[in-house]
C-alpha cells in the first residue's frame, strides 16, 4: 500500500470523525453553522481528531523503533512494561506533588517509562532463550509486577480513582485546552526520522554496530528515550492504548519490509488510519453512548496480536 493511498484514506476518516457525535452535525451545516455547532467543532470535534492521529503516529512508531532495537517483532510499549511503568510515573508525580502541572507530571512519567524499558532491555540481555513469543510474555509479566504496585499504593493513599483515569483510553474527555500536550510528539517523530538509519544499524547487533563506526549504546539510548517520552505524553493524555504500536508495525512490515526509514511514514500513517477506524467504531456500535478506546483497540489488537503469534515461524 502506498503512501499516496493511505493520506487520502487518513483524510477522509479524520472528516467522517468530525460529523460523528451526539450532537447532530452533517456536512451541509458546514455552511450555515450555528454558534453552538461552530463550538463543538473547534473545542471538541477538532481537537479529538486532532489528538487521535498524534497519539496513533506516536505510538505506532515508537512499536517500530522497540521492534527495530530489540530485534522482536513482539515487542512494544504495552509488551515491554513502558506504558505501566509511565503510569506508575504519573502516581508518582500526584502523590509528591499534588498540584503538579500536565509538563511536571509528563517529566516524571517519561523518568519511570524510560527506566521501566531499561530494565526490560536489560532483561533481554540476561534471557538466553530467544523465542519470538517468550519476550513478550516476560515483558507483560514485567508490565504486570510494575501495575500491581502501582494499584497497591493508589489504594494507600485514595487514588484509585484518579489513577483509574489512565487505566483505559478515552478520547471522550479530550477538549481544546487538554491535548496540546501530544503536540511534543511531532519533533519526536522528526528525531525518530533522522535517526532512523542508525537504528536500523543497531538492529543488527552491537558488534555490526561497532564494525561500521556507529555507537551502539548511544542510539540504543537515543531509540529508547524517544520511546518513553512519546509513550508518556500519549498515557498521561488519552490513557493507555494497549497492543498499537504492536500490530501496526507488524502490519506494515508485511507489505513493506522491514527498513524502518522507508517504512516509518507508512508506520506512522498507518498508525493514525487505524486508531481513527477503532474510535469510529466504538462511537457507532452503541450510538449515542461510546466505547472507549482502549476497550476497542484492545479487543481488536488482541485478535491481530493472536494472529501474530500463530504466524510466528515468519519471524523465526
Amino acid at each position: 500500500m502506498k503512501l499516496i493511498v493511505l493520506i487520502p484514506i487518513l483524510v477522509i476518516l479524520s472528516i467522517i470523525s468530525l460529523f460523528i457525535g451526539v450532537i447532530p452535525l452533517n456536512p451541509t451545516d458546514m455552511f450555515n453553522l450555528t454558534d453552538q455547532q461552530i463550538q463543538i467543532i473547534f473545542i471538541s470535534r477538532i481537537p479529538r481528531v486532532i489528538s487521535i492521529v498524534m497519539a496513533g503516529v506516536g505510538l505506532s512508531i515508537s512499536g517500530l523503533i522497540m521492534q527495530q532495537l530489540s530485534r522482536n517483532k513482539f515487542v512494544s510499549p504495552t509488551t515491554a512494561g513502558t506504558m505501566d511503568s509511565a503510569r506508575l510515573g504519573i502516581l508518582v508525580a500526584m502523590m509528591l506533588f499534588g498540584s503538579a502541572t500536565p509538563m511536571e507530571r509528563t517529566i516524571v512519567a517519561f523518568i519511570f517509562a524510560l527506566l521501566g524499558t531499561f530494565i526490560f532491555m536489560k532483561l533481554l540481555d540476561k534471557i538466553k532463550f530467544k523465542d519470538p513469543v517468550f519476550i513478550p510474555l516476560v515483558g507483560l509479566m514485567f508490565g504486570s509486577v510494575i501495575s500491581s504496585i502501582t494499584t497497591f499504593f493508589a489504594y494507600q493513599h485514595d487514588l484509585i480513582q484518579n489513577m483509574s483515569a489512565w487505566l483505559q483510553g478515552n478520547f471522550a474527555l479530550i477538549l481544546q485546552g487538554q491535548y496540546e500536550l501530544l503536540y511534543l510528539s511531532v519533533p519526536l517523530v522528526i528525531f525518530a526520522y533522522l535517526f532512523a538509519n542508525r537504528f536500523t544499524i543497531a538492529g543488527m547487533g552491537e558488534d555490526f554496530s561497532k564494525n561500521l563506526g556507529l555507537n551502539y549504546r548511544v542510539i540504543v539510548n537515543i531509540g529508547l528515550t524517544i520511546v518513553a517520552l512519546m509513550t508518556s505524553v500519549v498515557v498521561l493524555t488519552v490513557g493507555t492504548i494497549p497492543f498499537l504500536g504492536l500490530v501496526v508495525p507488524n502490519i506494515v512490515s508485511m507489505y513493506h519490509g522491514d527498513h524502518l526509514k522507508r517504512s516509518l511514514p507508512h508506520t506512522a500513517l498507518l498508525g493514525a488510519i487505524f486508531l481513527l477506524v477503532m474510535d469510529i467504531l466504538g462511537r457507532v456500535i452503541i450510538f449515542p453512548y461510546e466505547i472507549a478506546i482502549g476497550v476497542v483497540v484492545g479487543v481488536v489488537g488482541s485478535f491481530i496480536f493472536l494472529y501474530l503469534v500463530m504466524r510466528r515461524s515468519v519471524y523465526e
